[in-house]
């Protein structure tokens, strides 16, 4: 389950609409509220005339309501919006092989390419290749400006990348022309594409040679030109939050140590963030969550309120006697709507083993793979936990739940293929408790190795086999010259690092007053849509992150409709479903619990049954009673 891509080419809901000609729109995993990225360091920095990128953290509690809003389920998710766009739309999606840098920059100069010509905004550059006409009469004017021709296939991207790179830059035009005329570019001296054919201000041209034909050469050699400058913007923008460099409030850590903050964070980001990408849960995917918490509830080694939460949340799923069940219930159980005593999850991210140099760095997949590990080696150390659950005697029930949460939820979704391929080779081999911890522990070597040297790699992280011969100097061995794994050592080293007795409470959030519910602080009433309710949702912080005369869709709905699962309008039958649905969670959070709801039915059709039969037998007692003191007249 690789480590994701963030930020970087990740974009968020458009800050301003109607100056770019196209605004990209995405989920940046770790990245703060909603904020104008930087391209200058990947070599975009100069489009941003014409595209605008921005990124939106859905795991910061105020911007769950707008993820949710526009649909956004996998990270990272990009979409594409066109320029004065005014009626809500959720984007065009990115359905790309791949979320490499150059893809993605393709991707978004088709998108740019295709804008609908009658609507293309005055800062939309053309795209489109000259004609050899058009280049005849370019070579026969002069308007004081350099004129510069790039040829080139019509597979290539370098020319429109190079007409995006001086888009900001005056006294120069930059065009693109193909190399279907081949007598053509004979008569120009032209051999090879690309190429660049440059007509001087005072009308002499020819052929420049660079040291290659790259698009950085063509860049910089026509923005060295005399003359040519960046032009002077009239409105200055405005400096963004995502321009500021980031400070990183480093924690010191034991990297031999285990610590509960990463673990409670993971969770805080698995319930309250990644579920919250489903509007509902049904079939298939409610019994794979069920499954899930069932193992986190009997596994999870964390403090006592979090256990109790995860066993509170686990009999709740177990009782329930529905299908289908809102996200919200489940987000609401989470945040102790219903305020139980002694149970608690953190509601914000701290992480300590699992920070990253950079902010975007690690993170919520660290943490993942570190509860993955957890709960492998919690099912060996007490296999005792999982009887009467279904799982008992069975050794890849761990990995089996594991396999399928990441296949249903986990948001990335290409991690989760690879995952599942992974999955598909060997996880059926395993047979015993100890071969499932050393399952996952091969695994996640094997992802390491994948992405070491990856654009995701943290520089102070990199991609080295674990554990590192500091760690556990026995796991490593020699034979024959070659290093191997002792894989006993590594079973015993496993087992020591992922136990309880290595977990500690450093850095871990106080959870406050038990007694009090455990709940998150300022724990009040939330407004339907936000994960937490810490916080009044007068809060415009989500709001300003929305466009500009944008509602959210549940207030362009008619009230004969409803969203669906699948993001698509329903009947009114499947609404008045889902609000009956809905209708348990508040009635669980006026103090009840589900199995305190059950007893609440049995009792009243107890006493009913009981007021029943009482009033039958005062009834019959009092027709004898009136038939043995009856006195006949005489």
């Amino acid at each position: 389950m690789g480590r994701r891509q963030r930020r970087a080419g990740r974009v968020g809901l458009p800050v301003v609409r109607g100056s770019p000609c196209v605004e990209l729109v995405g989920k940046a995993e770790l990245g703060g509220n909603v904020s104008r990225v930087s391209w200058r360091g990947r070599g975009l920095g100069d489009w941003a005339a014409a595209i605008r990128v921005a990124a939106l953290d859905c795991a910061e509690e105020e911007n769950h309501e707008v993820c949710r809003a526009y649909d956004v389920h996998f990270y990272p998710t990009f979409r594409y919006f066109k320029a004065f766009t005014k009626e809500f739309i959720t984007g065009e999606n990115f359905k790309g092989p791949d979320r490499e840098l150059q893809t993605v920059r393709r991707t978004m100069i088709d998108f740019l390419q295709n804008h609908t010509d009658g609507h293309r905004p005055p800062a939309c550059p053309p795209l489109g290749p000259v004609r050899p006409s058009d280049i005849l009469s370019l070579l026969d004017s002069r308007d004081g400006r350099y004129v510069a021709i790039l040829f080139e296939s019509n597979s290539s991207y370098v020319g429109r990348e190079v007409i995006l790179d001086l888009l900001p830059y005056e006294n120069i035009v930059v065009k693109r022309a193909l190399d279907t005329d081949k007598a053509f570019l004979e008569k120009l001296g032209v051999s090879s594409v690309p190429a660049c054919y440059l007509i001087y201000p005072n009308g002499s041209h020819g052929l420049i040679n660079i040291g290659k034909p790259l698009r950085s050469f063509f860049s910089s050699y026509l923005k060295s030109l005399p003359d040519v400058r960046k032009k002077v913007l009239s409105v200055p923008e405005r400096p963004s939050k995502a321009e500021t460099p980031e400070i990183v409030v480093w924690r010191e850590f034991d990297r031999s140590k285990l610590y509960t903050a990463d673990l409670e964070s993971g969770l805080h980001y698995l319930l309250r963030v990644e579920l919250a990408a489903h509007k509902s849960l049904a079939g298939a995917e409610l019994q794979t969550l069920k499954d899930f918490v069932t193992v986190l509830a009997k596994l999870f080694p964390g403090r006592a309120p979090v256990r109790k939460l995860l066993e509170t949340l686990q009999e709740w799923l177990a009782s329930l006697p529905l299908d289908r069940i809102p996200y919200n219930a489940v987000l609401d159980l989470a945040n102790n709507k219903m305020r139980i005593s002694g149970i608690f999850l953190i509601n914000h991210i701290k992480w300590v083993g699992c920070q990253g140099s950079r902010p975007e760095s690690r993170g919520y997949t660290c943490a993942l793979w570190k509860l993955f590990h957890t709960l492998t080696v919690q099912a060996g150390a007490h296999p005792e936990a999982l009887d009467g659950t279904g799982f008992e005697g069975d050794p890849q029930a761990v990995l089996q739940s594991i396999r399928r949460y990441v296949r249903t939820f986990f948001g990335c979704k290409e991690c989760a293929e690879h995952f599942e391929e992974m999955a598909k080779e060997s996880v059926d081999s395993v047979r015993s408790a100890d071969q499932a911890i050393l399952w996952l522990w091969k695994k996640h070597n094997f992802v390491n190795s994948r992405l070491a040297g990856h654009l995701s790699e943290d520089p102070k992280f990199p991609k080295v086999p674990w554990p590192s011969p500091d760690l556990c100097p026995a796991c490593h061995e020699e034979v024959k010259g070659l290093h191997s794994w002792n894989e006993g050592q590594v079973l015993l080293f496993l087992k020591q690092h992922y136990g309880s007795g290595n977990l500690v409470d450093t850095y871990a959030e106080d959870q406050g007053d038990a007694s009090d519910g455990g709940g998150p602080p300022g724990g009040g009433e939330r407004e339907r849509g936000h994960a937490s309710p810490e916080k009044p949702r007068g809060d415009q912080r989500a709001e300003s992150a929305r466009p500009p005369s944008v509602l959210p869709p549940r207030a362009r709905l008619s009230e004969g409709s409803q969203l669906g699962l699948d993001g698509r309008l329903q009947s009114v039958s499947w609404a008045e479903g889902r609000r009956e649905a809905e209708a348990v969670v508040p009635f669980l959070g006026m103090g009840f619990s589900s199995l305190d709801m059950s007893l609440c039915v049995v009792l009243y059709v107890a006493s009913s049954l009981f007021l029943m039969m009482m009033y039958f037998f005062f009834r019959v007692r009092s027709k004898r009673w009136k038939v043995r003191h009856h006195r006949p007249s005489v």
